[in-house]
């Protein structure tokens, strides 16, 4: 693993809480853009608190804590996608710091619900004047994995292998695979929660201090299906028609295959029927808003 470290100057005044930050991005990313990068890294300096160790995906890995602690890195940002602020904060269980999640993806979900719709220097530069307020997020939690945004669950989830061919290869190359995720989406064995009667072409599971959240996405109509699609291929899947179905601690979804899923944008797989429970995450998040 390449790591970058600096020498940190801490100034007298700072009123920064923290003094050795980490930055975490993705520099192969669509998203990632050269100009907010140096933003960041200045907003930290300026901040006194220079960045200690720098982590640039995809030539580096995701730190542990081990490497966090070996550095006394106090604050981890992560300016990525939704699945990358997974992957590390997942990776960094054990270490006692705060991560702090900037927009650097396509949906931002759980940026946005902890600091609003703003750029990323601005929601740093406020983290690191006030310290903002630190708490573990609630998560959703099966065999399989963590969720801290979403699960989505269900054949419409083929929508997001539409969604990043179109990203990777464009357009073109994205119209060949809509066919049959659109197939799927309309014929496949549906998902549904136990207990309700309603089969769905996916259930979208959300994390919140009150349990988890089952809505089913509706598609019943051409219109419908044509939402879907272009919420889909837009990024933000909540954009189509859908409906709650129901509010609770643990939620079993069950089908008549293996369920397709979609784990913070990571695409998985998981026999049915499949326990889904609310939980908490192992390290603290920093809110702004």
């Amino acid at each position: 693993m390449r790591v970058t470290f600096s020498r940190v100057v801490r100034w007298a005044g700072m009123t920064s809480p923290f003094s050795r930050p980490a930055l975490i991005c993705n520099d192969r990313s669509g998203s990632y853009d050269e100009s907010i990068h140096r933003q960041l890294i200045d907003a930290c300096a300026a901040a006194g608190a220079r960045v200690a160790a720098s982590f640039v995906l995809p030539k580096d890995d995701l730190p542990d804590a081990a490497a966090l602690r070996a550095s006394d890195i106090d604050l981890l940002i992560v300016w990525t996608g939704d699945g990358t602020i997974n992957a590390a904060a997942t990776g960094c269980e054990g270490w006692h710091g705060p991560l702090l999640p900037l927009p650097g993806g396509t949906l931002n979900l759980l940026s946005k619900q902890l600091h609003g719709d703003h750029p990323a220097p601005t929601i740093l530069e406020r983290a690191l004047a006030s310290g903002g307020r630190r708490a573990p997020v609630p998560t959703i939690r099966s065999a399989a994995r963590e969720a801290f945004i979403t699960v989505v669950a269900g054949p419409a989830t083929r929508w997001a292998e539409v969604r990043e061919t179109m990203r990777s290869q464009g357009l073109i190359e994205a119209s060949r695979e809509a066919p049959d995720a659109l197939e799927e989406m309309l014929n496949a064995p549906g998902v549904q929660v136990a207990g309700s009667g309603a089969v769905y072409p996916a259930i979208i599971l959300t994390p919140t201090r009150d349990g988890i959240t089952a809505d089913g996405i509706v598609a019943d109509a051409t219109g419908d299906v044509l939402r879907h699609g272009l919420a889909w291929l837009g990024g933000d899947f909540r954009d189509g028609p859908h409906e709650r179905v129901a509010t609770a601690e643990t939620i079993i979804l069950q089908s008549d295959r293996i369920i397709a899923l979609e784990y913070d944008g990571e695409l998985a797989e998981i026999p049915s029927p499949a326990r889904f429970s609310i939980g908490q995450s192992a390290i603290d998040f920093i809110a702004t808003a």
